[in-house]
């Protein structure tokens, strides 16, 4: 069982907190094996908001930890607790994977985890966190940044993204999509996402692309080019492209890749298709296009995926693309 450790103090906010508590702390129906073990670690009882309160372990918890999470920090102008930092610095020294959520990324800046690397924070911080720690490649336009054992998320509900995306690395799609489906929210934003799109994803029947997402998710069989999608919603390509952007926060092919891979994920998991078989499925037209793109995307190859997480899939885990 995997331990994930929750590092509290004075000033930390709450949603964040919640965030992270509420998708290591309950595992989705339907997944038997042994979800993470949470731990809520402080120096003491800490306020947290207009809450107290009381962690169940000290700050030396996080050294013993597979994954810490950082909460985000209230307060950007002032300096984390010396304590909070130093504990930060060892668990990552130990080997743990640290990742902060919001303007958590202070926390790991200030205990140069962040130096020479990329990161992020709320777009209302990043020009903040960039001045004061000049070392850190700070990219504002993106939900998170994955750099292995250290990862970074924006605000809010880009925190929830970095968790399940936790997940998705621990236990694959289908269980990470599960876990989604119990929090009702979007099963997978990939962190290259812009933060700020001027509309959410379209839920009006009457936006331009509110009948197009659906009808390419039935199609992702096919070889759909962004000229079929313009087609499609009855627009050019040039504004379908200006319309993804504003909704989608990407480019219509870098989504429709996205929906691509997500589905081959989901397929490895749950089926004994051959790659080939799933290739074709996915619109990707041969193994070799699939296991090029899924590699670049995934970080491992098809095959290595479906011996990692085809165990850990259980009937009616599949997330919905």
């Amino acid at each position: 069982m995997d331990t994930v450790a929750l590092a509290v103090t004075d000033g930390m906010l709450h949603f964040e907190l919640s965030v992270a508590y509420e998708v290591f702390g309950a595992a989705p129906d339907g997944v038997v094996e042994p979800w993470y073990d949470i731990a809520v670690c402080g120096p003491h009882a800490v306020r947290v908001g207009r809450f107290l309160l009381e962690p169940d372990h000290g700050l030396d918890r996080l050294q013993r930890a597979d994954t810490v999470i950082v909460p985000g920090w209230a307060d950007v102008d002032e300096d984390p607790p010396a304590d909070l930092v130093d504990a930060v610095r060892v668990a990552h020294e130990a080997g743990a994977r640290v990742a902060s959520l919001c303007t958590g990324a202070f926390v790991l800046a200030a205990a140069g985890l962040l130096d020479g690397r990329r990161a992020t924070t709320h777009w209302a911080h990043t020009e903040t966190l960039a001045a004061r720690f000049p070392r850190v490649e700070v990219d504002p336009d993106v939900l998170y940044v994955d750099n292995g054992s250290v990862l970074t998320s924006a605000g809010k509900a880009a925190a929830m993204d970095l968790c399940l995306h936790l997940v998705r690395l621990d236990r694959g799609s289908s269980i990470a999509n599960a876990a989604a489906r119990r929090l009702v929210v979007p099963p997978h934003r990939a962190g290259g996402q812009a933060q700020f799109v001027t509309t959410p994803v379209p839920a009006q029947a009457d936006h331009p692309l509110a009948a197009l997402f659906p009808w390419v998710l039935e199609r992702l069989d096919r070889p759909l080019t962004v000229e079929d999608l313009a087609r499609r919603a009855r627009m050019s390509s040039r504004n379908l492209g200006r319309h993804f952007r504003s909704v989608a926060g990407t480019t219509p092919l870098q989504w429709l890749l996205t929906q691509r891979i997500r589905h081959a994920q989901e397929l490895l998991e749950t089926t004994d298709e051959t790659v080939d078989a799933i290739a074709a499925a996915t619109g990707m037209g041969t193994a070799t296009t699939l296991r090029r793109h899924f590699n670049r995307t995934v970080g491992v190859p098809p095959d290595t995926y479906r011996r990692t997480f085809r165990a850990q899939a259980r009937p009616g885990a599949n997330g919905i693309p």
